[in-house]
């Protein structure tokens, strides 16, 4: 029997109109601000009205390293919310929009899959209601903005050698990461070597996720650093008087949107930091604006729990004033298998001793979530070829790590395969036994957090930094930043910065290549390894099979 594709799933949803989603979470229909039918922003008023209720239930969905067999963490987020909804629980979802990048090069989208989907994923997948495009917007006028003040007689004094504002595009494209810009002649500015990130990699997409209100966000976009003069004093967005029409083109984008899950569960769906070189959460905003509205808030953080769930952990509820409680680590039989050393094309056959040599990442990734101090459970994402003695290993191993692990069948069956981790998550929740506390204290010097988290997350023997990178970090303590927490840049495939090194490897050291201060953010990124702000195309990148079909439909888009 052949299965269907995720778009032909989406395509056959039962959708309900906006307004009636809304109202599952007491939002009358003035309280939106419909994109069409199906989707919408919620209003700044309605989120102001709500801020005297209490606070549900907070559920991570985490998981082990990313492999090529496979993971489904957003599809676990979205099925463990619709599981909720179905034992009698209120809940609602909250995960990130999608990046064009990755869309039209190798990972795909970004909405779930099979029976376990928010929709209307394709338009999730591509401009949705525009927040993507706003936020690359009002980065490039940052930009535009320096260069301009530089060429009309540099009041502010800025070297130009010393711009550290790069520009941005929400696309994959290598030939963007060093350019010479205002080549051309004299009418064009002075020529000087800048680059472009993704647009996920913005610190305006990290302030938008982090900011609480249309104030906190002016404020924070004044912060950035976007320059040093000769003295190496910071010139800051607001010397330049960008920060209000940078606020002004945000002002749409930083209302959450609301869509709904293939069984109509409310569904934020806000920001999109990459967990590999930002923080990697959907915004504050969303997610405190769920809590407020329903019982059960289910939320994702991106990649492996060492670089999403640790920034959740150290930088959103640290800024947010969050606590999870209860965190979900997705796993598969045939991700285990691949740590085990088994190659792609052979997973189909049985191989428990591959299961139980790939089940210690699985391992590390629970022992790191419980330092937090908060319950871990596990949920196996099933896979039709997932033998039953393969999936005994798992749960073997993880009662030996003092968790559980609970099978999951939301992919093919949705709410209806999920029901048993529902049930147990739901009954971690309500125990309240959660104690969480973040890694590292604010005042931790920034050298020592990146080593709790090399040694503590990652196992690194040692953090290997020249004397410049240190003292830059030095510096920025001076200057008073040394409270920030510190966001990792690096591989997700692995626990060290060598994407190749699967399982839970030791005896590694972690290589510190860059250090940048996203003051308006709030924390230092610190870039390891060989990991890029700006992605590359595949080989053969998914755009090549993505169009429109003779009746005007999209294919190739999961």
């Amino acid at each position: 029997m052949s299965v269907k594709s995720d778009i032909e799933i989406a395509r056959e949803a039962n959708k309900k109109p906006i307004q009636e989603i809304g109202a599952r979470l007491g939002m009358a229909a003035e309280d939106l601000v419909p994109y069409g039918h199906d989707k919408a922003k919620v209003g700044q008023h309605f989120i102001d009205s709500v801020q005297d209720r209490p606070n549900g239930k907070l559920i991570l969905v985490t998981a082990i390293n990313p492999t090529p067999a496979g993971e489904g963490k957003t599809t676990t987020t979205v099925g463990l919310g619709d599981g909720l909804n179905r034992i009698g629980r209120k809940a609602a979802i909250c995960i990130r929009e999608a990046s064009l990048g990755p869309c039209f090069g190798m990972k795909g989208g970004a909405a779930g899959g099979g029976y376990a989907q928010v929709v209307p994923m394709e338009d999730m997948n591509l401009h949705f209601t525009g927040d993507f495009h706003a936020i690359t917007a009002a980065h490039n006028l940052l930009a535009a903005m320096i260069d301009n003040h530089i060429y009309w007689g540099n009041a502010l004094e800025i070297d130009a050698r010393r711009v550290v504002w790069r520009r941005v595009m929400d696309m994959n494209d290598r030939a963007l990461r060093d350019v010479v810009s205002s080549l051309g002649g004299i009418s064009n500015g002075f020529p000087r070597q800048t680059g472009f990130d993704i647009t996920v990699a913005s610190e305006v997409m990290a302030i938008l996720c982090l900011a609480t209100s249309l104030s906190d966000l002016q404020e924070r976009l004044g912060a950035i650093i976007v320059a040093y003069r000769r003295d190496r004093t910071p010139v800051y967005a607001r010397d330049l008087k960008a920060d209000g029409a940078m606020t002004v083109l945000l002002k749409d984008a930083m209302q959450p949107n609301l869509v709904q899950t293939l069984e109509n569960t409310p569904a934020f769906v806000h920001g999109g930091p990459f967990a590999n070189i930002a923080h990697g959460c959907n915004s504050v905003i969303a997610t405190t604006t769920a809590l407020k509205c329903a019982d059960y808030v289910v939320t994702e953080a991106g990649f492996g729990a060492d670089l999403g769930a640790e920034k959740f952990m150290n930088i959103k509820c640290r800024k947010a004033g969050l606590a999870p409680d209860c965190v979900v680590i997705v796993a598969t039989v045939r991700a285990m298998k691949m740590n085990g050393g088994v190659a792609k094309g052979d997973l189909a056959a049985e191989n428990v001793e591959a299961v139980e040599r790939g089940c210690p990442n699985l391992g590390r990734h629970i022992a790191n979530l419980k330092q937090f101090g908060v319950p871990v459970v596990v949920g196996i994402n099933h896979f039709t070829g997932d033998t039953e003695a393969e999936i005994a290993a798992v749960r073997a191993y993880v009662a030996e790590q003092g968790s559980e692990a609970i099978l999951c069948r939301h992919w093919a069956e949705g709410s209806a395969g999920i029901e048993a981790l529902a049930t147990r998550v739901a009954e971690i929740a309500d125990a309240g036994g959660s104690q969480f506390a973040p890694l590292y204290p604010d005042d931790m010097p920034l050298f020592q957090k990146i080593e709790i988290i090399a040694q503590r997350i990652y196992r690194a023997n040692d953090v290997m930094a020249d004397q410049k990178v240190r003292d830059q970090l030095h510096a920025w303590e001076e200057a008073g930043y040394g409270s920030l927490p510190v966001c990792m840049a690096k591989t997700q495939y692995s626990f060290s910065t060598d994407p190749t090194l699967r399982g839970a490897p030791t005896g590694h050291n972690l290589p510190v290549r860059e250090v940048r201060l996203s003051a308006g953010a709030g924390f230092v990124v610190v870039i390891c390894g060989e990991i890029m702000t700006m992605p590359g195309l595949p080989r053969v990148p998914s755009a090549e099979a993505i169009m429109l079909n003779g009746a005007g439909q999209i294919e190739g888009l999961f």
